[in-house]
């Protein structure tokens, strides 16, 4: 590559014909993206040569660089950008555009460089979707949706739910000024009753009895190996199905209890390739081999310590 003209994380700027995609964070050493996308970009350069001059770079962006970043890297050559955490949210007054599914689950995880300013998507809720169909078999409209949290990874789901036809979708969270606050703000945009939060240990009796419910985690309870699950699972049904946003550790103390349980159950790293398959999809235009990426993130995280 040649000499930069910026100097963002100690990048470079990229030649003509070269594109820089990357993942920004705050902290962002853990990050596989590189590894899933470089693997799709060079599946797909068998065919298009052009993806052989595609560049997919983690960086690590303190929120208070963020507005200043977007530009240089705009100039520097990057077509596409991931948002994780801190920047989701923080990102929303410094877009060009951002589509409507995005608005609605109030993030954007996946940006696209239009000519004059950056455009906001969101493929969280698309890779859920996609992970849960793929690991457990079932779909989010078709199933008695339990989501646990209150943050922006809880509302990106229950909006998922929402949009795909779900009648209405339980959320519980241990804060219930975080709960209630959410759940008014997406009923407002839903229509009233379309969903339910309760707190941790007021989890309504007609779960228990439910054949046909799916619960989500999306709380950051399980990244730490110690951690406890989020909700006991003991009293519902077998046929329970258990979806782990958390993917390292690979089985946390819900998904652990969900397999002795008989519970059909699977963790965030199907979610995790699914979104960056429709980042890609979206920067490129094209087909994206996610199956390579499944491959890639699952010999990654064999390494990972």
């Amino acid at each position: 590559m040649p000499k930069p003209s910026l100097d963002v994380g100690g990048l470079r700027a990229f030649a003509k014909g070269e594109v820089g995609l990357a993942v920004l964070g705050f902290p962002i050493a853990h990050s596989i993206s590189p590894q899933l996308h470089n693997a799709a970009l060079k599946k797909m350069s068998e065919a298009n040569p052009r993806y052989a001059h595609w560049y997919y770079h983690k960086i690590e962006v303190p929120p208070e660089k963020l507005a200043e970043t977007l530009p240089q890297l705009a100039e520097m050559g990057y077509l596409g950008i991931n948002l994780t955490i801190p920047h989701k949210v923080d990102v929303l007054p410094l877009l060009d555009l951002i589509d409507d599914e995005a608005k609605t689950m109030g993030a954007v995880n996946t940006l696209l460089w239009n000519g004059n300013g950056w455009t906001g998507r969101n493929t969280d809720g698309y890779g859920l979707e996609r992970g849960v169909s793929g690991d457990l078999g079932v779909s989010l409209s078709s199933s008695e949706v339990l989501v646990l949290g209150a943050g922006g990874a809880a509302r990106a789901a229950v909006a998922k739910c929402l949009l795909d036809g779900c009648v209405k979708v339980r959320v519980a969270n241990r804060s219930s000024r975080r709960l209630m606050e959410m759940s008014k703000t997406l009923n407002d945009e839903f229509g009233e009753d379309r969903v339910h939060p309760f707190t941790l240990s007021e989890i309504p009796p007609e779960l228990k009895e439910s054949n046909n419910l799916l619960v989500i985690n999306a709380t950051s309870v399980g990244l730490k190996k110690n951690d406890p699950p989020p909700l006991s699972l003991a009293g519902l049904s077998p046929q329970t199905k258990v979806y782990d946003m958390v993917y390292n550790p690979p089985e946390t103390a819900l998904l652990a209890e969900a397999r002795k349980a008989g519970m059909t159950c699977g963790n965030g790293l199907s979610m995790l390739v699914y979104q960056a398959a429709r980042a890609l999809e979206i920067w490129t235009g094209e087909h994206v081999p996610s199956e390579v990426m499944l491959k890639e993130a699952k010999v990654a995280m064999e390494v990972a310590p």
